[in-house]
């Protein structure tokens, strides 16, 4: 059968397929729309919180964690149009330790906030003295208060995704279950990156090791590391007191590796061979890293320093 319709002939079939795709077009960004509104709203204030809320999550939430590619969230200040969307968002993860200064700079609906590291703030480590220096395009700063990369201590991790699943579960108790399943494969990965990393510096417990930022004291602590830091950045050359410092400290401490957040420059690098010091890449990944995730980084980070250490697969 055929009608006519300004002056052509259309099959009523074709009239009928044509309206039938059109509601469901109409149906499909109902249900998305729908899926949408539903998720929650999460910011984070660094990366490996954004990545366990995306792992607890799922599809049940959307996770923000606005900071600039290459800037450190640490000492970020977001603008007043980032900040909103903080403060409209359903949860925002904190890491505590300090990190993320701003927060205290910035009016957020205090029941919205969920400090991570709450359980095990008794055992924050404090910082003996401060050290400014300059970070890149982030400007001047000061390591002083308290140490906050928590989370290079992977079972203090497991316990910060913890936090973000129960706070989850409170917004959203109809996925329960889904959250539970999704926390327990992820602190399963968490501590199978604690035993490793136990295995590694068990190999020869006590090595001496160098940093060339003060960022891994709590990797220290959980795994006995002797570790003492310089405050030296991958772009930039050291100057000459800065050469007498580390020369100074290997007399006291030979060490023949140290820990960087990104690679060195190459002059700095053939400066450390000279002295006898080779170097480990072991990022904390405070922002989002430029290829792969949070766990893959992580392994990563332990099978270099693994190197060092002599230790076996």
């Amino acid at each position: 059968m055929s009608v006519e319709c300004h002056g052509r002939f259309i099959q009523v079939p074709v009239i009928k397929w044509v309206v039938r795709w059109a509601v469901w077009g109409l149906l499909l960004s109902s249900c998305m729309s729908a899926v949408a509104a539903d998720r929650l709203v999460v910011y984070a204030v660094n990366y490996p919180l954004a990545y366990f809320a995306e792992r607890i999550g799922g599809v049940n939430v959307e996770v923000h964690f606005p900071a600039p590619a290459g800037i450190d969230p640490v000492f970020w200040m977001p603008d007043a149009e980032t900040v909103a969307g903080y403060q409209g968002a359903d949860l925002v993860l904190l890491n505590g330790a300090g990190y993320a200064r701003w927060v205290e700079r910035v009016s957020l609906p205090r029941r919205k906030l969920v400090d991570t590291s709450h359980s095990f703030s008794g055992s924050y480590i404090q910082l003996t003295e401060g050290v400014k220096h300059q970070h890149g395009p982030d400007g001047e700063h000061v390591h002083a208060g308290t140490a906050f990369t928590t989370w290079l201590d992977f079972n203090q991790a497991a316990q910060q995704a913890g936090e973000i699943a129960a706070a989850l579960s409170r917004q959203c108790p109809e996925h329960v279950a889904v959250f539970n399943a999704n926390l327990q494969r992820l602190q399963e990965e968490l501590l199978q990156l604690d035993a490793r990393m136990q295995a590694v510096a068990a190999v020869q417990p006590g090595l001496p090791l160098l940093a060339s930022h003060p960022v891994y004291q709590y990797l220290a602590r959980r795994y006995g590391l002797q570790l003492r830091s310089v405050t030296w950045e991958p772009d930039v050359q050291p100057d000459g007191s800065s050469w007498r410092e580390l020369q100074s400290m290997l007399e006291t401490q030979a060490s023949h590796w140290m820990l960087w957040e990104d690679n060195p420059h190459m002059e700095t690098r053939k400066g450390l061979e000279r002295l006898g010091v080779q170097t480990v890449l072991f990022r904390p990944a405070m922002n989002r890293p430029a290829r792969g995730d949070f766990m893959t980084q992580m392994q990563a980070n332990i099978e270099a320093l693994a190197v060092a250490f002599d230790a076996p697969d």
